[in-house]
C-alpha cells in the first residue's frame, strides 16, 4: 500500500480550515455563486455591466451553464488512488494543471493596473495567463509581472496589417509561448447592459494600452493629427464629457496635465475605434500567419465542427471552442455542447481547448472528460481581482485546482489523461 499523499485539494482545504480556527475566513468565497455576488457588489455599475453582461437577453450565458448541468460524474469506489498528477502540456507550454486564465479586456474598470495584478496572481498560482489584446497595461509590463510563468498573447486582427505584425512581433519579443487569435469579435455583439449606460470603455481610453504602447499605432495617431487642419470641432461640454476627458488623459501614456491640453489622447481613441478589429477577417488572412510568426497559433471562437476541421487543414496548431462568454451572439450554441461536436469531428489528437462557462473544478473535470485538453477561466478570475487584487486572482485559481484534484481523488483518477468520457453520464 502507498502512503496517503497531500495534493493541492487537501492542502487548500487545510489552509482554509486552519485559518478558520483563528476566526479568519477566505477573502474570496470558495463557491461560484457567492464569488460572483460579492464581486459584483464591489464593482461600479459600469464595471458590472461590462464584466457580467452578455449579448441580447443573456440566453447564451445561461446555455453555457445549462450545458454543464446535462452531465453527471460517476465516482468509482475502493480504487486505492492516493495521489494525483494534474500536470499536462499544451503546445509546448507546461501546465501545473489543465487551466489558463482567459483574456478579459478593460480590466481597469475593476482595478487599476489590472493586467499586472492578474499576472501576479497567475504567477503566484503558477498558471499561464493569456494576455488580453484589450489590456490596460502594455504586454511588456504584464510579461515582467509573470516572472518565469509562461504566458500566451491574444490578438485582435486590426484593419492595419502593419499593426498586426507589430503586435505579433512584440508578443514574440516579450516571450509569449503562443498566439491566440480571437476570431468571433470582428464586430461587437449587441450588449444591452453596456448600451443602456452608453458605456464603451475603449471610447474613454480604457483597455487600449496595447495600442498606445505600440510604435505602429503611435505612428497612425501622429498621421491622424498631422492630417487634421483648421480649428477643432466644437465639443459639447457636459459633466460626462469632462469625466471622459479626465479618464482619457489619465490612461494615456505621458503626463496627465499635458494630456489634458493635448489632442493626442482623443486622437488615439478615435484611431483605435477606426482600426481595432477587421470585419472582413477571413481564412485568407489567417493563412498568412505561418509566415508572420514561429510560435504556435490557436484560433479562439470556434463553435462549428467544419470550422475546426478547416482550421487544422489550414495549419493552425490548436482551437479554442468559445462563444466569448455569451457576449457576442445571443442564443448561440453553448461552448460545452460545441466542444463535444468539435472533438468528434477532429478526432483525439488535435489540440482543442474550451472557454466560456467554466466556474469550478468540477466543471473543469467535465470539460476534460468531454475532450478538452485544457480550459480557460474567464469571469471568475476577474471577480477575484475585484475582491482582493492579485491575491484574489490567486485564490480563485487555487480553489478551482483544489476542487479538480479532490474530484479526481474521489472518482479514482490519478492523471489528467485518465479523465475520460466513460466517467460521465448524460442527464436524460
Amino acid at each position: 500500500m502507498t502512503g496517503v499523499q497531500r495534493g493541492p485539494g487537501r492542502a487548500r482545504q487545510g489552509t482554509i480550515y486552519r485559518a478558520g480556527v483563528f476566526g479568519h475566513h477566505p477573502s474570496v468565497p470558495t463557491d461560484a455563486a457567492s464569488l460572483e455576488r460579492r464581486a459584483l457588489r464591489a464593482m461600479s455599475p459600469v464595471a458590472r455591466a461590462y464584466v457580467a453582461g452578455g449579448a441580447g437577453e443573456g440566453a447564451t450565458m445561461r446555455a453555457n451553464r445549462e450545458a454543464f448541468d446535462r452531465w453527471r460524474v460517476v465516482p468509482r469506489m475502493l480504487h486505492g488512488v492516493t495521489s494525483r498528477d494534474l500536470s499536462t502540456s499544451v503546445l509546448g507550454t507546461e501546465l501545473r494543471a489543465p487551466l489558463l486564465l482567459a483574456p478579459v479586456g478593460a480590466g481597469c474598470l475593476v482595478a487599476s493596473d489590472s493586467d499586472v495584478l492578474i499576472a501576479r496572481g497567475a504567477a503566484a498560482a503558477d498558471v499561464p495567463y493569456v494576455f488580453s489584446n484589450q489590456g490596460c497595461n502594455p504586454l511588456e509590463e504584464t510579461a515582467a509581472a509573470m516572472g518565469s510563468t509562461p504566458f500566451w498573447q491574444q490578438l485582435y486582427w486590426s484593419t492595419d496589417e502593419a499593426l498586426v505584425d507589430s503586435m505579433i512581433g512584440r508578443a514574440e519579443a516579450a516571450g509569449a509561448r503562443a498566439l491566440v487569435v480571437t476570431i468571433d469579435t470582428t464586430m461587437l455583439g449587441w450588449r444591452p447592459q453596456d448600451l443602456n449606460l452608453g458605456s464603451l470603455p475603449f471610447a474613454r481610453g480604457m483597455g487600449i494600452a496595447q495600442y498606445t504602447s505600440d510604435p505602429r499605432f503611435r505612428a497612425l495617431v501622429a498621421e491622424r493629427l498631422a492630417a487634421a487642419s483648421g480649428p477643432r470641432a466644437k465639443v459639447e461640454v457636459t459633466v460626462g464629457a469632462v469625466r471622459t476627458l479626465l479618464t482619457m488623459s489619465r490612461t494615456h501614456p505621458g503626463d496627465f496635465r499635458e494630456n489634458l491640453r493635448s489632442p493626442e489622447p482623443r486622437a488615439a481613441v478615435e484611431t483605435f475605434l477606426d482600426i481595432y478589429s477587421n470585419p472582413a477577417l477571413s481564412w485568407s488572412h489567417l493563412a498568412t500567419l505561418r509566415q508572420r510568426t514561429s510560435i504556435p497559433v490557436l484560433l479562439k471562437g470556434i463553435l462549428h465542427p467544419d470550422d475546426a476541421r478547416r482550421a487544422f487543414d489550414e495549419g493552425v496548431d490548436g482551437v479554442i471552442v468559445s462563444n466569448h462568454g455569451g457576449r457576442q451572439v445571443d442564443r448561440s450554441v453553448a461552448s460545452l455542447d460545441a466542444l463535444v461536436a468539435v472533438r468528434a469531428a477532429v478526432g483525439p489528437d488535435p489540440v482543442v481547448l474550451l472557454d466560456s462557462g467554466i466556474r469550478t473544478g468540477a466543471d473543469l473535470f467535465v470539460a476534460l472528460a468531454l475532450g478538452a485538453d485544457a480550459c480557460l477561466l474567464g469571469r471568475p478570475h476577474i471577480y477575484g481581482l475585484a475582491l482582493d487584487g492579485a491575491d484574489g486572482v490567486r485564490q480563485v485559481v487555487e480553489n478551482v485546482i483544489a476542487e479538480l484534484d479532490l474530484t479526481m481523488g474521489l472518482v479514482g483518477i490519478d492523471s489528467i489523461a485518465a479523465i475520460t468520457r466513460d466517467l460521465l453520464v448524460p442527464v436524460v
